[in-house]
């Protein structure tokens, strides 16, 4: 059996393959080995995956691709829970990143872009990834991500620039003032998912001018800080992994069109994608 996973830090996405079956799948909390120890892991997985565990003895391979795995010292964090809990398993550990760019461009040459709660980019060459110098995160980039949306939302709401119809909208539907957002950005935890979660708004009006002209300011601003630098970015397909791709996806490849660039797949979700290809690499 081939357990593979697609890991964030909010949530991890599994699947298990199972003879004569479709694959199984589960979902435990996000695994970055930036934030959790190798026993903070084993944890997790024990407590929100005993069903997928109760499989160790019959799991031969792992294949897990995450976020904070982009160096060999995190690779051994999540290597050694994942050993512990499947000791007879070959275990494969490598970045959220390169798991995108298997599952969208498959052996292909392209481009692989993350627009989800946050933002980011490589260039895959058919084999591997060259990340370029973005992924800065929400306060410095995350360009067109869910936390640029929500923070233009709040902004425009609390500075007054919201047409007076979708801002006594926005206003009906979360009640924020000042002092609740300063709280909730700048002492909470978790500030990026906090700013992400306004997205929902921005897809309930998306049909307005306001929301329109939004949605290509930020979807512009991502292609001109991240694709363009890239100097054959006309060249490649323009893959895109993450839920605000997904769900922006005409917005996204008509702003693609008008850079004269080619969109590829669109996923909200690499996992299926990726078992795919893994199990076509191996055959």
């Amino acid at each position: 059996m081939i357990l593979v996973a697609d890991s964030g830090s909010s949530k991890t996405d599994w699947l298990l393959t199972l003879p004569q079956q479709e694959p199984k799948a589960f979902r435990t909390d996000g695994l970055n080995p930036y934030f959790l120890s190798e026993k903070e892991i084993v944890k997790i997985l024990q407590a929100q995956a005993a069903d997928m565990i109760a499989f160790n003895t019959e799991v031969t391979e792992i294949y897990f691709f995450g976020a904070g795995c982009s160096s060999p010292d995190r690779h051994e964090i999540v290597s050694n829970a994942l050993s512990q809990l499947f000791p007879t398993a070959f275990v494969s550990v490598d970045s959220d990143l390169l798991g995108s760019a298997y599952a969208t461009c498959g052996h292909e040459k392209g481009l692989c872009c993350v627009l989800g709660t946050g933002s980011n980019i490589s260039f895959f060459d058919g084999e591997d990834i060259h990340e370029g110098e973005h992924g800065l995160g929400y306060v410095l980039g995350d360009e067109g991500s869910g936390t640029w949306f929500g923070k233009a939302l709040i902004t425009d709401f609390l500075y007054g620039k919201m047409p007076d119809t979708i801002s006594k909208q926005f206003n009906e539907a979360y009640h924020i003032n000042r002092e609740k957002v300063i709280k909730n950005v700048y002492q909470a935890p978790k500030a990026n998912s906090y700013l992400a979660s306004f997205t929902k708004f921005l897809y309930n009006i998306r049909e307005t001018p306001y929301a329109q002209q939004l949605l290509r300011k930020g979807f512009q601003e991502f292609i001109d800080t991240n694709v363009k630098p890239y100097p054959q970015h006309h060249k490649y397909k323009c893959n895109f992994v993450g839920s605000i791709a997904y769900v922006f996806a005409d917005e996204l490849s008509f702003m693609l069109n008008e850079n004269g660039m080619r969109p590829g797949k669109i996923l909200r979700q690499p996992i299926t994608d990726l078992l795919a290809f893994i199990l076509s690499r191996d055959s």
